[in-house]
């Protein structure tokens, strides 16, 4: 199968890049920079050049391929609302070009802020209103037929060379001179090996099936208090609660994100899709690589 991967080469498109490859698919990468567009190469991959804003761009890439996996975002969380527009553009663009087509489509959303059933985030656990409306958006198209399925990645998608939610944490506790966790720190994330996650990916396009949502985690609930202990005993400073303002100054615009109280399930997920995560856990990954 020829797949067309958005993100390709980003920390998780990458991964998937690899993934795809060595199962013996061939890849068409989008790739926005010459830097970029190396990475691809490398890789094994076609390079496409453009980027989520190049709209003709997508469309063509769409067309050359039997499959789509969308991993790219706009990733300055400083302007989220743009970001998330752009990533709607984006899947909605991708997911005209498949309309009346049985090829797949697997879009990429988060986990984080989804509403909880009886404790946890579920398969069945349905987006509200988040600001990043991928799943949204993509279940929209798989209700007109378009064969979309949503990958939920966990806030930590995790391994060398992660660039995302736990190594600012970390920044931000060196800078700040104290490891700290909101309130009582009893509030949960997820996360998921990045290996895991591009297998995860891979097994969408074979396999998945129209509308479905899958929760692409490895640890299923991990105290966010615990990441703030390893940090701090690492690091030899100071773990503290915060809460209010101070939480604001010490997190910056992650405040809001890094007080999800968000567990959940993948059973579902392991079921459809006959995935398993079978990678090193996040707080073992941070000891061993993010210090």
């Amino acid at each position: 199968m020829k797949v067309f991967v958005t993100g390709a080469s980003g920390f998780i498109g990458s991964a998937v890049v690899r993934e795809l490859i060595s199962a013996g698919h061939q890849v068409i990468g989008l790739a926005r920079s010459e830097k970029s567009a190396k990475i691809v190469s490398d890789l094994g991959a076609e390079v496409l050049t453009g980027s989520l804003e190049d709209l003709e761009i997508l469309k063509q890439g769409v067309s050359l391929a039997d499959s789509v996996i969308h991993t790219a975002f706009f990733h300055d969380f400083t302007q989220f609302a743009k970001a998330a527009e752009m990533d709607k553009t984006a899947i909605n663009i991708m997911c005209e070009v498949l309309l009346g087509t049985s090829k797949p489509i697997a879009v990429t959303a988060g986990i984080l802020g989804l509403p909880l059933i009886d404790g946890n985030i579920t398969e069945e656990s349905k987006s509200q209103g988040v600001p990043r409306s991928s799943e949204i958006t993509a279940l929209a198209w798989a209700e007109k037929g378009v064969n979309a399925s949503v990958i939920r990645l966990s806030p930590s998608v995790h391994d060398k060379g992660d660039g995302g939610f736990v190594p600012f944490i970390i920044a931000q506790a060196r800078k700040n001179g104290v490891s700290a966790y909101p309130e009582n720190g009893n509030n949960h994330w997820t996360a998921v090996h990045r290996l895991d996650a591009a297998k995860a990916f891979r097994l969408a396009i074979e396999k998945g099936a129209k509308g479905a949502l899958y929760n692409v985690v490895g640890d299923t609930s991990i105290e966010v208090k615990e990441i703030a202990e390893v940090i701090g005993e690492t690091l030899n400073i100071p773990i503290v609660s915060l809460s209010g303002d101070d939480l604001a100054k010490h997190f910056e615009w992650m405040s809001h994100f890094i007080a999800f109280d968000s567990p959940a399930t993948n059973l579902k997920t392991q079921e459809q899709l006959g995935w398993r995560p079978t990678h090193i856990g996040l707080l073992d990954d941070m000891q061993q690589n993010y210090f």
